[in-house]
């Protein structure tokens, strides 16, 4: 019975081989010792109606981990592609998270990537969840990749709390989550790309459908329910939430690189309240290999937006605005790279009467990849982050010490990472 059983798996994968022109099972495991130190201080002092007070001085909070993908995400998946003639092609990609680490995420997710594409002289057609073109800027022209304790601060701020929207089903402890923010993937994606004979160009386009029900007319559209059980009409905000569309267009040519990408988000969508909500996200990066150094840079500006049916009276929530520069550069030295990098962010919460001035924060890190193969390496990366004006941005590990809250306020954030990389 095993022998029939085992007979029968080989035929299935043979015949499902044979119907490819290439099947390929690929993947990553990285993993490292990372540390975190982040400190908070106490900057008030007795007042005309506290003249007492007694100051707290500074509370540090830290943490060692191992942990996983800090030079390159951990990942195990299979692509294929079969020729069809004429100059078309089908193709399919799963790409799942690895948490080896732990071993508590594997193969219970294709959350990185699962796409189905078609692809010829006019182009690339491609259908699933996949990387938003707004995200490509953040990464390929920052030295680290976006990940590690080196990842630029325009990237954690826009993939942190600034792009949540909320997901829509309750997460499963320790897997990857797929819905509530598609600043870096977004599911349910139609992508197009430019064919690669372009002398050059290079670009793509994605709308992604949000898939919530829409009601005509919009006043059939039921009330939400608040926690107590009652009727919450202002608590609709679903019809268009998750919908994004976006697009990258760029130039490479030799050492030359060179994109401006732009992406759209429906964070929110009440019918009751009259409310829309966005965030729009634009970059422009750049890189020139000079040989001896690479360098990079690149500039964004993200908004979280409200439109209203009715303006409020009393103004509505006002917009909040980030704009954000990366400088870095590579180093080739023998076997070996190193990597530095300097980004800087700054909130404009566009309060009226606000005295105190925009939060702010800027981070340098520095690193260095030894490869030991074309597919393994050891890394070591150290990052620090200064916090100005209430921005709490960290490098990773525990968050800032707030106890009693609003006492007191984020300053610095430290961390490294010492890690192998083994690609297969």
């Amino acid at each position: 019975m095993k022998k029939t059983i085992v007979a029968l798996a080989t035929l299935a994968v043979a015949g499902a081989a044979s119907a490819q022109s290439s099947v390929v099972m690929f993947g990553v495991i990285d993993t490292s010792i990372g540390g975190f130190s982040n400190r908070a201080e106490d900057l008030n002092g007795p007042t005309l109606l506290n003249p007492t007070y007694l100051n707290r001085g500074s509370v540090k909070t830290s943490r060692t981990e191992l942990r996983n993908s800090a030079y390159n995400s951990s990942r195990f998946g299979f692509r294929g592609t079969e020729d069809l003639g004429g100059g078309l092609a089908a193709s399919f990609w799963l790409e799942a998270p690895i948490t080896n680490d732990d071993g508590q995420q594997g193969l219970s997710t294709f959350a990185r990537r699962s796409t189905v594409s078609l692809s010829g002289g006019f182009g690339e057609l491609r259908l699933g969840r996949d990387y938003t073109p707004s995200f490509w800027n953040e990464t390929v022209f920052d030295p680290f990749g976006t990940n590690g304790v080196g990842t630029n601060l325009i990237h954690t701020v826009i993939n942190g709390s600034f792009a949540a929207f909320g997901p829509a089903i309750t997460p499963v402890p320790g897997i990857t989550n797929v819905t509530g923010n598609s600043s870096v993937r977004n599911s349910n994606s139609i992508g197009y790309f430019l064919p690669r004979d372009l002398g050059g160009f290079y670009g793509q386009a994605m709308y992604a459908l949000h898939e919530n029900t829409k009601y005509d007319p919009g006043t059939a559209t039921p009330p939400g329910v608040s926690a107590a059980g009652l009727l919450n009409p202002g608590t609709v905000a679903t019809t268009r939430t998750g919908r994004y569309f976006g697009g990258r267009f760029g130039y490479q040519n030799g050492p030359l690189d060179v994109a401006v990408a732009y992406g759209n988000t429906t964070t929110g969508d009440s019918f009751y309240a009259g409310t829309t909500s966005y965030l729009k996200v634009a970059t422009l990066g750049a890189s020139y290999d000079f040989g001896p150094v690479k360098l990079f840079g690149e500039i964004a500006r993200a908004k979280r937006e409200t439109e209203y049916d009715i303006a409020p009276l009393a103004g509505g929530t006002p917009d909040v605005d980030l704009d954000g520069y990366l400088v870095g550069a590579t180093v080739p030295v023998g076997p070996g790279l190193i990597r530095v990098a300097y980004s800087q962010v700054k909130y404009d919460f566009n309060l009226p009467l606000s005295f105190a001035g925009d939060p702010k924060a800027n981070k340098f890190a520095l690193g260095y990849v030894h490869n030991l193969s074309k597919r393994t390496a050891l890394y070591a990366t150290v990052a620090r982050v200064r916090n100005k004006n209430g921005a709490s941005l960290t490098v990773g590990g525990p968050a800032f010490f707030n106890a009693p809250a609003g006492v007191f306020t984020p300053k610095t954030s430290t961390g490294y990472d010492l890690g192998i990389r083994h690609a297969f």
